[in-house]
């Protein structure tokens, strides 16, 4: 009995510190390729504006989300993109993540044409991957904050992307950031398998769209 519960927290032990070691690794594969200051960003194309919800439970408001639009309004107008994709979760006709974005985008002045949805960014994944594989972006910029961003941009690495991250805003010290940066221990350790073990595609790839450039 000893010995198996002795083998159990070894196992343990050895899989806290491969999330642990895998952690380190995506922030630092990624840690030069993240700007925080708009006027050092390199002018890009395009910008992928990684999506989440509008609101929380009880109908508050997201800063997470905020701070993403405020990001890539800053970069637009800065003049550092000449096009936003905007990638979030359609599930359902009751959940629409894209479409709110592109409204919030337009009413703070960025035109409509110039704003591409793509409806199918279920997860960090697949928006990085469809980025290229359904709107030809390769060299771009991802928009989110930074604990996501170094994910996302592993990711773009990984697939021989050459993405750039500009970051969001965060909400330090509070609940909800601490649950979001536990889960990106494992978020990171399951993009790690997608990429190198698992070979993941996105849920789905479908026709391409073009993307319209100011």
């Amino acid at each position: 009995m000893m010995k198996s519960f002795g083998i159990f927290v070894l196992i343990v032990i050895f899989g806290v510190l491969v999330v642990i070691g895998i952690d380190s690794y995506v922030r630092h594969s990624s840690s030069s390729s993240i700007y925080s200051d708009v006027s050092k960003v390199p002018p890009k194309k395009a910008a992928l504006v990684l999506g989440t919800a509008k609101h929380i439970r009880g109908g508050y408001k997201n800063y997470f989300y905020i701070y993403r639009m405020r990001a890539a309004i800053a970069l637009w107008k800065a003049g550092k993109v000449k096009a936003i994709i905007v990638s979030g979760d359609n599930g359902t006709k009751y959940y629409d993540e894209t479409t709110t974005m592109q409204q919030d985008l337009i009413k703070a002045g960025i035109p409509k044409r110039y704003i591409t949805l793509d409806y199918a960014g279920f997860r960090t994944l697949d928006s990085v991957v469809r980025a290229e594989a359904i709107f030809d972006l390769e060299d771009y910029i991802i928009i989110s904050q930074k604990f996501h961003l170094e994910r996302a941009i592993f990711i773009a690495h990984t697939k021989g992307q050459k993405a750039i991250g500009f970051t969001a805003k965060d909400i330090p010290g509070t609940a909800a950031a601490y649950r979001m940066k536990a889960r990106e221990y494992l978020a990171r350790a399951k993009a790690f398998l997608d990429v190198y073990v698992l070979r993941t595609d996105p849920k789905f790839y479908g026709d391409k769209v073009r993307v319209n450039y100011k």
